[in-house]
Parts: C-alpha cells; structure tokens; sequence
C-alpha cells in the first residue's frame, strides 16, 4: 500500500484514475473528514513575491529568477547551482491539520525546483524542512517526484500534502523554492506563484448545503473520456484507468485554449486519440507515486500553459458556484460508496476527478466526468447532496482552479 495523498489512500492494485480509485477493490480506506476551515495564501505579484527572503535570487515582474548561485547539489551524477527563495510565515487562522502546497514554475534546459515546507504548530514549535517535490516541466533529465514521508516530530509529507502528526496541529508556516540549473550555465529557472491551502477537518457531517443559483449557468468545457487510452503509455500510469486528473485538467486547458499544440504532443502515436491528453499524463507523471494524480503535478503542469493555476480547499457547493458564477471552472476530487452518485459512469471509486462545468437553477451540478466510455456522454447532471458528500468527505473539498484574466471570486479566508 502506497502512502495516502490528500487523504485518498493509494493502492497498488489496478487503478481507475490516477488520483487513487481501484477497480473491483473495497472502499477499505477511511473518508476523509469534510472540511471544516479553509485559508489559501499565495505570493505571484511582483509585490508579493518581495516580501520574500531572497538567496541568489531575483524579484522582478512578479517573478522569481535564477540569479546568482549561492549553492551546489547533485543530483543524478551532476552539479547544479542553487538559489533559494523563502516565504514570509502565513498563518492559516485556525488549528489546521493538512496543508497543500502548489506552485507555477517553467524549467527550461534541464534545469528544476525543489518545493520545501516547514510548519509551525499552535504549541509553538517549529518543524524541519521537507521537501514536497523535485519538479520540472520536462522529464528528460529530472524525472518529477513527490517527497518521500520525512515523519518527524510534527508533521509529515503524504505525497502531495504535509499533514499533522497526531497531537500537533498547523498555527503557521513557510515555503521555499529552491532553483537549480546545471553548473557554469546561464539557464534561468523561474517561478510566477507559489502558495498553499491549510485546512481543518469536520468533526462531524454537515446537511447539504443551499444553493445560491437563480439560473442555471453552464461554462463551455471541452469533452475527454479518459477511458479511450486504456492500456497506453505504461510508463505514465496505463491511460485510461489511471488517468482521470490529467485528462480532466486538460478539458479545462483546451476550453481556454491553453493546451499543447500539435509539435508538442508530436511524439504521441499517430491513430492514438485524445494525443493531447497523453501530453498532459506525461507531464503531470509522479515518478515517485507513480500515477498522474499528484494534486500540485497537475497545476503546474497548467502553470506552464500559460495560465494560473493553482490547488485549493472549498467547503461547500456554494464556494463552488462563486467560481462558475465568475467563468472559472473547477476540477474537483471526489470519492463515493457503491451506486452513492446517481448517473455516474463508475459504481464506486476510491477516488476521482471530475470537472464542475456549471449549476442548473435548483442546485444540480453539471460536471464533465472523463470516466465516461466516450466523449459524447462526459457531460452529466448530478444530485446536489450526492455530489457535494462525494467531494466534501471524499478530498475534503480539494479543486484545481486554472484560468487566464478571469478574475478570482472573494471568499472568506482565503487570500488568492
């Protein structure tokens, strides 16, 4: 059994997408607890950004830049040159026991960053440093990993999250990105946002919520079934079954025109369909876990589209539709019992994503759901209660948001 991540547990059994179902297995693992509290922090204006500590780094143009190295390290039999950038303290406002980090970066010629995370507990005490991700956009020289546990005292990292150890909770804490480049070139790593969501679990269920809707809005999403690679690509998780994250957040990058062109995904055979979303299973691949699931894979992988994007906690549909109301759609987490989501193309999944396309007057939730058998029938309507207690216990309310210029929607808590 794989370390859990955001909650979900990860088995090594056939998967039926990348963030965490098992096809024929029972739902043995435990419902994450809905979220009680939510706060997001991020730093991506220039402004922002130089509230940061800088070593050998640069701010310019809300921007983080390569620009002197301050350090060396090896890493797969070569030198890199370093630099750092560190975060102010954020503190998350409440007693939190899980924090996510994401950011977006571009890495060109072979070069990468290191996510690190430390956290301070609400009894005072400071943790180490653990590094959340050696990440590059490519996978040619760096192939991208998640962190292994590195348990200490306080906190530990569960692929994608950094959770707390029984009897601490998070009061505050802190991210560094670390830019390396090979040694004795010029190449300049950058990095235009980098933050984290810190949440707390419900310590019980809630009803469901009330809609907010007085009309039904639905945004254009693009159709992809990730069921139509079954069996492709191994090295990248075996499509279809393990690939529902990266062909929903590829739904979303294609309705906003943001997705790889055809010199991109040139090295997918031709006669595959969908070439575009093997693209984006390839460069949202976790070498580590060894899925295309990774929460924070996938937003930065859409980072270096060309948009924002970023991973954050909700804790109702009604933050969900101040998301839709605004044109932004939102791939969401989800995880529910047998036959406990009418109309679904699967009977039960120990976790999946989906994307939430829209909201009819009376509350129902249009998604796209990519384990549809194909494309025509993506598009479902969804029971308000059913789906929100798929999601809410499911993830604890995690969403990819991923736009261009639509501004984000104010919600309390949360500093975007």
């Amino acid at each position: 059994m794989l370390e859990p991540m955001g909650g979900i547990v990860r088995k090594s059994l056939v998967l039926l997408c990348g963030c965490g179902a098992v096809v024929g297995a029972s739902l043995t693992a435990p419902a994450h607890a809905a979220t009680a509290q939510a706060s997001s922090v991020r730093w991506s204006s220039t402004a922002q950004l130089q509230r940061g500590a800088e070593a050998g780094t640069t701010v310019s143009g809300g921007t983080i830049r390569f620009g002197r190295a301050t350090g060396t390290k090896r890493l797969g039999g070569r030198t890199y040159e370093t630099a750092r950038w560190t975060s102010p303290w954020a503190s998350t406002g409440f007693a939190a026991d899980e924090l996510i980090p994401s950011w977006n970066a571009r890495t060109p010629a072979r070069s990468a960053v290191t996510v690190s995370v430390r956290v301070r507990t609400t009894a005072g005490r400071t943790g180490s440093w653990d590094t959340v991700a050696r990440w590059a956009e490519r996978d040619t020289t760096h192939k991208r990993r998640s962190g292994p546990a590195q348990s200490d005292d306080v906190a530990r990292v569960v692929t994608d999250a950094v959770r707390a150890n029984s009897g601490h909770r998070i009061a505050s804490w802190q991210v560094r990105v670390t830019l390396l480049r090979p040694r004795g070139t010029a190449t300049k790593p950058r990095v235009t946002s980098v933050g984290a969501v810190a949440s707390a679990s419900a310590k019980a269920s809630r009803p469901t919520s009330a809609t907010t809707m007085t009309r039904t809005v639905e945004l254009p999403v693009r159709r992809y079934s990730q069921m139509l690679h079954r069996g492709q690509y191994r090295q990248y998780g075996g499509g279809g079954a393990a690939w529902c994250s990266p062909t929903a957040t590829t739904m979303v990058l294609r309705s906003l025109g943001k997705g790889p062109t055809k010199a991109q995904y040139a090295w997918v055979r031709k006669g595959v369909k969908q070439r575009f979303v093997v693209h984006g299973a390839r460069s949202t691949y976790d070498h580590r876990y060894r899925g295309a699931g990774n929460w924070s894979f996938n937003t930065a992988y859409a980072g270096t589209r060309g948009t924002d994007a970023f991973v954050t906690r909700l804790t109702s549909l009604r933050d969900a539709e101040a998301f839709v109301k605004a044109g932004i759609p939102l791939v969401v987490s989800i995880r529910f019992g047998r036959d406990a989501l009418s109309g679904a193309p699967i009977r039960s999944t120990a976790g999946h994503l989906v994307v939430i396309r829209g909201f009819t007057a009376s509350g129902a939730v249009i998604v796209n759901d990519p384990a549809a058998s194909k494309a025509s029938t993506v598009r479902r309507v969804y029971r308000r209660d059913q789906l929100e207690r798929a999601w809410l216990r499911g993830s604890g309310g995690v969403a990819y948001v991923i736009r261009t210029s639509k501004p984000l929607p104010s919600l309390p808590g949360h500093t975007w």
